[in-house]
């Protein structure tokens, strides 16, 4: 049982009006088919790389989270400040920190008492 039907259609890929057979037909070729197909897979890929991304830049913000100890560097990464700009905070006395041995660390509790404030 075949169809006799002639529709005028536009390619969903190149934009060229086409006689499509059918009413589900959406390229006006197989060369179109096969572009639009490596152009959503293409598509895929960067979005699934994007998803990554963001998952690697969030993770150490997870795990700093988690601590209840920090040192400077995942305490300017928590807050978001410059590493001088914390030693500035520190030699002022604004955050508490304590020394062990030549690692200097901040209780995340006075952080968070600072930003308060």
């Amino acid at each position: 049982m075949t169809s006799h039907m002639r529709l005028t259609k536009t390619c969903q890929y190149c934009k060229e009006l086409f006689i499509a057979k059918t009413t589900v037909t959406k390229y006006c070729g197989d060369a179109c088919s096969k572009k639009a197909y490596k152009a959503r897979k293409r598509k895929a890929k960067i979005e699934a790389s994007n998803q990554q991304t963001v998952k690697e830049i969030q993770r150490p913000i997870e795990e700093i989270k988690a601590k209840e100890f920090l040192n400077i560097q995942e305490a300017c990464q928590l807050l978001g400040i410059s590493r001088t700009t914390l030693w500035r905070l520190v030699r002022d006395g604004k955050v508490k920190s304590s020394k062990i041995g030549r690692r200097v660390i901040l209780h995340k509790n006075d952080l968070v008492t600072f930003l308060e404030s």
